[in-house]
C-alpha cells in the first residue's frame, strides 16, 4: 500500500520570509521523518508530497495514493485546515483525520462551543467579539478570558489574555483583533485544573487513550496554557498523567470530551482541553482534530509516552482507524 504525507512545513514557509507566529503551528522537518519511519516500519511504501499546492500539482500529474497521512494546516482562511481534505475527497482518495466540514468547524472555536453547548457539552459562558464595541454587550462577569477565534498552539494566549474588569475589555478586543485580523473569543476565566485528553477511532469505536494535568513551573508564564509555554514546555511546564480510576474529576473530564468528539465527528486521532470552573467541574475548551504529532514535543505523543505506548502504535491505530473507514465505504458503497 501506497501511502502519501501531505503537511505544512514550517521551514519551508520561514525561508519563503514568512515570521514565527505566522509559522507556528506548523511542522518541524523531524516531525515528518518521524511518521515516515514510523509508516515504513509498519511496511507501508511512502510519498512525501507536501502542501496543499503540492497537492494539486501532483494531481494534475496523475499521481495518486491508496491512502494520504494528512497533516496539513494550511496557510490562510477560517477553512484552511479542510483544504487538503476538500483536494481529496475531490479526486476520491481516503485520508487520515477529519473530513473537511469537521476540520472548518472545529477550527472556529466560538462555532464548536454552540454546537457542544447545543449538545449538552458543558463549556463556560462565551461570545464571539466580531467588533471591539461588541465586547460592552457581554452578559456574564469577569474576569473575562479572551483569544483569537481561529488560531492553534496557543496563539495569542499570553497573560494579558485575562482581563479583570470589564473596562478593560473593549481595548483588549480592539488589540487583539488588530493583531490577528479575526473575531475574539471571549469567555469566561477558568481558574481550575486544565487537563488534555487523547482520543483515538472514530464514532462509536472512539476511545479515550490517556490524559495528562497541565502543571505551570515556576518560570511559566502565569495561569495560562500560553504560546510561550507551550512552545518552551520541556523548561515551563511539568505534565502529570492522570487516570479516571483514581480521580472523579478526570473521569468527568474524560467523558466530557468522548462525547464532544462524537457529537463533532472527528475521526482517528486527536485532543481535546479541558479546564475546571470555580466549582472544580470540567468545561469544554477546544478540540484538536489535526494534533501535533511530533514524537517528544506535541501534546498526543506526550501522552502516549506517558503511558508507554510507543509512537509507532499510535501512528498504527490512527492508519488502522482510516483503513476501517475505507473499508466500511467498499462494503457499503457510501459516498462518505
Amino acid at each position: 500500500m501506497k501511502i502519501g504525507l501531505t503537511y505544512d512545513l514550517r521551514s519551508d514557509y520561514l525561508a519563503e520570509g514568512y515570521g514565527e507566529i505566522e509559522t507556528a503551528e506548523f511542522d518541524r522537518d523531524d516531525t515528518i521523518t518521524a511518521i515516515e519511519a514510523a509508516l515504513a516500519d509498519l511496511g507501508y511504501a511512502t510519498d512525501r508530497i507536501g502542501h496543499g499546492r503540492h497537492l494539486i500539482q501532483r494531481l494534475a500529474a496523475g499521481d495518486r495514493w491508496d491512502l494520504v497521512f494528512n497533516i496539513a494546516e494550511g496557510m490562510y482562511g477560517i477553512g484552511r485546515e479542510a483544504q487538503v481534505p476538500a483536494i481529496l475527497d475531490l479526486y476520491n482518495i481516503p485520508y487520515t483525520f477529519s473530513d473537511p466540514l469537521v476540520m472548518t468547524l472545529t477550527l472556529h472555536k466560538g462555532m464548536t462551543k454552540r454546537v457542544l453547548r447545543d449538545a449538552g457539552v458543558p463549556t463556560c459562558e462565551f461570545m464571539v467579539v466580531e467588533r471591539p464595541e461588541d465586547a460592552c454587550q457581554v452578559a456574564f462577569n469577569p474576569p473575562y478570558f479572551i483569544k483569537p477565534v481561529a488560531e492553534g498552539t496557543g496563539k495569542g494566549v499570553t497573560p494579558d489574555s485575562i482581563i479583570r474588569r470589564r473596562e478593560d475589555l473593549e481595548s483588549a478586543c480592539r488589540k487583539m483583533i488588530a493583531a490577528f485580523r479575526q473575531p475574539v473569543l471571549l469567555e469566561a476565566f477558568l481558574p481550575g485544573r486544565e487537563f488534555t485528553v487523547a482520543v483515538v477511532g472514530t464514532g462509536l469505536a472512539a476511545e479515550v487513550l490517556g490524559t495528562i494535568e497541565v502543571h505551570l513551573l515556576n518560570n511559566a508564564e502565569p495561569e495560562v496554557y500560553s504560546y510561550i509555554n507551550k512552545e518552551q514546555c520541556e523548561e515551563r511546564v511539568r505534565y502529570q498523567l492522570v487516570r479516571p480510576q483514581d480521580d472523579p474529576v478526570v473521569r468527568e473530564a474524560e467523558a466530557l470530551v468522548l462525547k464532544a468528539w462524537q457529537v463533532l465527528g472527528c475521526r482517528d486521532g486527536g485532543r481535546a482541553d479541558v479546564r475546571c470552573n470555580a466549582q472544580g467541574r470540567p468545561q469544554f475548551m477546544e478540540v484538536n482534530p489535526l494534533a501535533g504529532l511530533h514524537p517528544e514535543h506535541s501534546d498526543l505523543p506526550i501522552i502516549c509516552n506517558h503511558l508507554e505506548i510507543p509512537y509507532l502504535r499510535l501512528i498504527e491505530r490512527i492508519v488502522t482507524s482510516a483503513l476501517e473507514r475505507v473499508q466500511s465505504k467498499e462494503k457499503t458503497g457510501k459516498r462518505v
